[in-house]
């Protein structure tokens, strides 16, 4: 994922709302969100070049996402990001013996932001980032934004999303999942004083910035629009919408939803 925003124990009915896109090449091959086969009760989307995947959320309603931190001077990892995400949802480690393996083996990746979620744990949110000097943080509860910097960092598009989650929940009569996919889809350029500077040059800030990233040009772009709702009474829903190149702007190519509700398991460990 390239735009994350959700809102953690926020609204009176969710426990988790997330919002979020993934940007990649166009040509990077992938598969839409399923529920997997291969690697434990899980529906997410795939990464058919390193198998890993951007978001997933296993039958517990355990829930990974990952961006990349923008820096162009960093070197390319060892291991695939995708894994950490896969590993999570796939396997049974508790929350915070995962985050802690995560970030002991941080130097393997090349820069990352990971978001764990796991509603039966007494924190249910981590943060972990080989970018940050504590590299795991527990999230309060609240409102919350993450690009391809540190969590919460004061980007454009990062503070437009949010702002629409947390106008959406304080609505009861806005309809969410329209409002969040509006959101998702808008391509709003920030003027070029409120970008920031992540040594890509002005003109690949400005292609960058909208919640949505339409270049195909470049082959890159907005690959993927996904909501999860995780309710307080385990009723657990997520969408992912797809979306393709269509000569010089995208059109969505499919959109797939699940409903379950959380089943119960053993304790992690």
């Amino acid at each position: 994922m390239c735009l994350i925003g959700f809102a953690l124990d926020a609204h009176d009915d969710f426990v988790l709302l997330l919002a979020a896109n993934r940007d990649e090449y166009y040509a990077r091959a992938a598969a839409p969100a399923a529920w997997w086969a291969d690697r434990g009760p899980a529906w997410g989307g795939r990464d058919l070049e390193a198998g890993g995947s951007w978001l997933a959320i296993d039958r517990h309603g355990r829930l990974a996402a990952v961006t990349n931190v923008r820096d162009p001077s960093s070197p390319a990892g060892r291991r695939s990001r995708g894994e950490l995400v896969a590993d999570f949802v796939g396997g049974d480690a508790s929350l915070e013996a995962y985050a802690e393996r995560v970030a002991a083996r941080g130097d393997d990746y090349a820069g990352f932001n990971l978001l764990l979620f796991d509603p039966a744990a007494s924190s249910p949110a981590l943060y972990v980032s080989n970018r940050h000097p504590q590299r795991v943080l527990e999230v309060p509860a609240g409102v919350h934004g993450l690009s391809n910097d540190l969590l919460d960092s004061d980007w454009p598009k990062v503070r437009s999303l949010t702002g629409r989650l947390g106008g959406a929940l304080a609505d009861p009569h806005a309809p969410i999942d329209t409002v969040l996919l509006d959101a998702l889809a808008d391509r709003s350029q920030p003027p070029d004083e409120a970008l920031p500077d992540t040594g890509v040059g002005l003109p690949r800030e400005r292609i960058l910035a909208p919640a949505m990233i339409v270049a195909p040009a470049l082959g890159y772009g907005t690959r993927a629009s996904t909501l999860v709702a995780v309710r307080r009474d385990g009723r657990i829903e997520a969408i992912e919408r797809s979306w393709a190149p269509d000569g010089t702007s995208v059109r969505i190519a499919g959109e797939r939803r699940t409903r379950f509700s959380a089943a119960r398991r053993t304790p992690a460990r």
